[in-house]
C-alpha cells in the first residue's frame, strides 16, 4: 500500500534498424508420368543446391531442409494415376548480405528450381530489443518527472515496471520461379535490406511528493 499520491504513465520507443539476417527458401521440383524418375529427379536436383550452397561456405549461417512432399496426380474420376509430382525446400538463413543477390539468382538459375524471399530480420538476442526497452523507460520516468513537475512535485520511487510488449519487425519478401531456362550468365541483382521496426512499451508507477494544488 503507497501511502501519497502516485502518477502512472506508459512509456514507448520506436527504432529502425538495419536487419542483422536475411532468410530464403529453395525448393527444388520435379514431375514425371513415373514415381521413379520423379524420385531420382528431385534427389539430383536437391543434391545441385547444396554443390551450390556448399560453394559459399561461411557466407551461409544456417540451412535446413524440410517439407518433403511426393504426391501423385489423378484423373478426375477414379484413382488411376497420371504423374508423380516431388519437392523438396530448403531455408537458408544468412547475415552477410555481399552475396545474397547473387546466390539467389545463381540458385533460381537451376533447373526446375524455386527461390522465394529473402525475408529480413533481427537476431533473437539482437541488442536493438534491449536498446528499445531500456528508452522505454527513460521515456516512462520522463514522462512520470513532466506530470509531477506540471503540480509543482517530484518523483521520489518507482512502484511498479510493467512490460507491455512491442511489435515485431516487419518482413520483406519477393520470389524467383526457375523452370529450366539455361544462361550463359547469372544477372547482377542489389538488394536494399528492409529496415527493421522495433517497439517498446512498459507501464510504470511512480511515486510522488504532495502536489502543490494552489
Amino acid at each position: 500500500m503507497v501511502d501519497g499520491p502516485v502518477v502512472t504513465v506508459r512509456g514507448e520507443a520506436y527504432r529502425e534498424v538495419a536487419p542483422e539476417e536475411a532468410r530464403f527458401a529453395v525448393t527444388a521440383l520435379a514431375r514425371d508420368r513415373e514415381r521413379e524418375p520423379t524420385l531420382t529427379r528431385l534427389a539430383e536436383r536437391a543434391a545441385a543446391i547444396r554443390v551450390l550452397l556448399d560453394s559459399y561456405g561461411p557466407t551461409i549461417d544456417r540451412r535446413e531442409t524440410g517439407d518433403l512432399r511426393v504426391r501423385p496426380e489423378t484423373r478426375r474420376s477414379g484413382e488411376r494415376v497420371v504423374a508423380w509430382h516431388g519437392s523438396v525446400v530448403t531455408t537458408v538463413t544468412v547475415s552477410d548480405f555481399t552475396a545474397l543477390g547473387e546466390l539467389m539468382l545463381r540458385l533460381a538459375d537451376q533447373d526446375q528450381v524455386a527461390v522465394a524471399g529473402p525475408w529480413w530480420s533481427l537476431r533473437p538476442d539482437s541488442p536493438a530489443y534491449r536498446e528499445a526497452r531500456h528508452a522505454a523507460i527513460a521515456d516512462a520516468l520522463l514522462r512520470a518527472r513532466e506530470y509531477a513537475e506540471a503540480l509543482d512535485a517530484r518523483v521520489t520511487d518507482l512502484i511498479e515496471l510493467a512490460d507491455e510488449g512491442g511489435g515485431q519487425p516487419m518482413m520483406a519478401r519477393m520470389s524467383f520461379d526457375a523452370g529450366g531456362v539455361e544462361s550463359t550468365a547469372v544477372p547482377e541483382l542489389e538488394l536494399d535490406p528492409q529496415p527493421q521496426s522495433v517497439h517498446a512499451a512498459v507501464r510504470a508507477r511512480f511515486a510522488i511528493t504532495r502536489p502543490v494544488l494552489s
